[in-house]
């Protein structure tokens, strides 16, 4: 049976490993990005790349505006990202609404492609405090998409899937090499380069590099120094 599945792809290490559960699971993926004014897009050309090598169905990139209301370090280029290691609360890289506004758009193609499944790659362990990240969170979403779409009125339930909400970042790189993901093909990077070069400081940098260390694997990164 043909099983299409939705995936958000934002060409980062968990989304790349998220896309590989689903295809292991026997989906037909069909990924999603979005351009949605942050700071590069390496991270763009990265989902690019992933939705190639491991065999999407499609890809398409979406415009958003987010940047017109700023709020974010990412959205926002006055905002300086953080570089001085996690920190208690939500951080300044958090963009407001945007795990809602995407989920949004993926349920929307969902319905249009005949899916139940919807996959995003959010997680709860090693992050950086973001609220649209948590399983209580998720859980709601999948309650809301099944009250306001005709798919989930006539009784075919929608999921959302996130399958590394509870896994360390060592777990998630563990995961993803069992399964074949090239992490030299992502960027996690919130200020990476045209390139795609990290910055090696910023919060996600600090927890990919933490990430393969603890996962005792090579780190493919490509750093600008």
């Amino acid at each position: 049976m043909i099983k299409p599945a939705v995936v958000l792809l934002s060409g980062g290490l968990d989304s790349a490993t998220c896309l590989a559960i689903a295809r292991n699971q026997g989906f037909d993926c069909y990924c999603l990005s979005f351009n949605y004014g942050q700071r590069h897009s390496a991270e763009l050309k990265a989902a690019e790349r992933l939705a190639l090598a491991m065999g999407a169905c499609e890809h398409r990139v979406l415009n958003l505006g987010l940047a017109q209301f700023g709020g974010s370090a990412l959205t926002d280029t006055t905002i300086a990202v953080p570089t001085d290691g996690v920190q208690p609360g939500i951080p300044v890289t958090y963009v407001p609404a945007r795990n809602t506004i995407m989920l949004a758009l993926a349920l929307a193609w969902a319905e249009v492609l005949g899916s139940r499944d919807i996959f995003v790659g959010v997680n709860a362990v090693d992050y950086s405090g973001y609220p649209d990240c948590r399983p209580d969170y998720i859980t709601a979403f999948e309650n809301m998409a099944n009250l306001a779409t005709r798919a989930g009125v006539e009784g075919a339930r929608l999921s959302i899937h996130a399958p590394l909400i509870d896994l360390g970042k060592a777990e998630i790189i563990r995961t993803g090499a069992a399964l074949g993901v090239d992490y030299g093909l992502t960027v996690s990077c919130y200020q990476a380069d045209a390139l795609g070069r990290a910055c090696g400081v910023c919060d996600s940098c600090r927890l990919r590099a933490e990430g393969f260390a603890r996962a005792g694997l090579a780190d493919p990164t490509a750093y600008c120094a």
